[in-house]
């Protein structure tokens, strides 16, 4: 299978600039390189952004170089919202945010030569912009862009106007200094893209290449990656390997293919196989546990994507030994919780937060060991639960029979 069919087959390839046989032909041709960018908004990128830093490492992995923009120039200015302005982001946020970013790149696409468009934007004059850049397009145009066209009826300013022409001269500036003859985003991005295509046809009589990938959604159609409206961080300290992994296996059996294959660099074969014996036993659901495990390894490593299936089966089991509260804490989402702010007896916290209807129930349940703290069985009437069983200071969890759960915030 060539290049050019594996992204088809996994469904990576949506708008073109130009006719898409030209496309393939670059694409399964000699070596080149392309860009991708992003903006500094926060000092880690998310899941969100994953499919494209899996797009880059395809193309890396065929012989192609990825250069691999990240905007300190066009964050300080904010690409256009559907919604409303962005917020001017500070300097000193900006750079922190880039090294950030920057950390996560070299650690995913290792091959990845990584640029900032302020290193050349910084000290490009306003007037010698407009009369370099501005003749080349017309307002209209600019008009024309669904994102501008979006944004008309609630108003949007010259300066996030003005961001199509920064992206676009990114483009020319790689193409000229960096021979980066194609750019692929996510479909969002396609006006700005084209900008580009256009300014190196204009100015220099070239062609450039480009295309975009579909947006990633979720079952609901809201774009993947984020998890009761919250990012899932590719930094670590943000979002734990083990919190994407439970994201991952909880995915919906009607998206878990498209996953497998955007988010995957398992062969057609392995996939299809993977498939198969998830038709063939839903129930096991090998399908979202090979997705998980392959995601938070890609990302955080082997150990860890160990360590999250190792997480995954202690918490099934009620065994918390050995697990972090944060990794405790993601594996039980929406599991009630409650405040413990003083000692108790156990008859009294399981009625008083609704784990027992009544002392006499609760009784019950401690006698037929039913009752369980941070994974070990109380059979003791008189137990006494007190501030210093909580694991790392932060939570006691109980648990009524098998699978009831129960959280005490300390």
């Amino acid at each position: 299978m060539t290049l050019y069919e594996d992204l088809k087959w996994r469904g990576l390839i949506k708008d073109v600039a130009g006719e898409e046989s030209e496309l393939q032909k670059i694409l399964d041709g000699e070596a080149f390189s392309f860009y991708w960018g992003t903006d500094p908004t926060a000092d880690s990128l998310h899941l969100g952004h994953y499919s494209s830093l899996c797009m880059a490492k395809r193309l890396a992995n065929a012989g192609k170089h990825p250069v691999l923009l990240c905007g300190g120039a066009t964050g300080r200015i904010g690409d256009p919202r559907p919604t409303a302005e962005r917020e001017i982001i500070s300097d000193e946020a900006v750079n922190n945010n880039i090294k950030g970013i920057r950390a996560q790149v070299s650690r995913i696409v290792p091959e990845a030569e990584l640029v900032d468009n302020y290193d050349w934007m910084k000290d490009y004059t306003f007037l010698n912009f407009l009369r370099d850049i501005g003749k080349y397009i017309n307002v209209n145009y600019m008009l024309g862009k669904d994102i501008i066209q979006r944004r008309l009826e609630t108003g949007i300013t010259y300066a996030e106007f003005s961001y199509m022409l920064m992206q676009g001269y990114d483009f020319l500036h790689l193409y000229q200094e960096k021979n980066c003859i194609m750019q692929v985003a996510g479909s969002d991005q396609w006006g700005n893209i084209t900008t580009g295509v256009d300014f190196i046809r204009k100015v220099l009589d070239k062609t450039a290449y480009a295309f975009t990938m579909p947006l990633i959604l979720d079952p609901t159609g809201k774009k993947f990656g984020k998890s009761e409206g919250n990012a899932l961080w590719l930094d670590k300290t943000k979002t734990t390997p083990y919190a994407i992994y439970q994201y991952l296996i909880n995915t919906d059996d009607s998206k878990v293919l498209e996953y497998l294959k955007v988010f995957t660099f398992l062969s057609k074969e392995q996939i299809e196989d993977i498939y198969a014996q998830q038709q063939a036993a839903p129930e096991t659901r090998i399908a979202q546990k090979t997705l998980a495990y392959e995601v938070v390894k890609d990302i955080h490593g082997k150990e860890e994507a160990d360590n999250a299936v190792n997480v995954s089966q202690k918490l099934f089991a009620g065994d918390f030994k050995g697990l972090s509260v944060n990794d405790i804490l993601s594996g039980m989402k929406g599991v009630p919780t409650f405040k413990f702010t003083e000692e108790l007896p156990l008859v009294d916290v399981l009625v008083n937060n609704k784990i027992a209807s009544s002392k006499r129930e609760a009784r019950e349940f401690i006698k037929n060991n039913a009752i369980s703290i941070n994974g070990e069985v109380v059979n003791d009437e008189t137990k006494v639960v007190t501030k210093d069983m909580a694991l790392e200071g932060k939570v006691i969890i109980f648990r009524r029979g098998k699978k009831k759960y129960f959280l005490a915030e300390v």
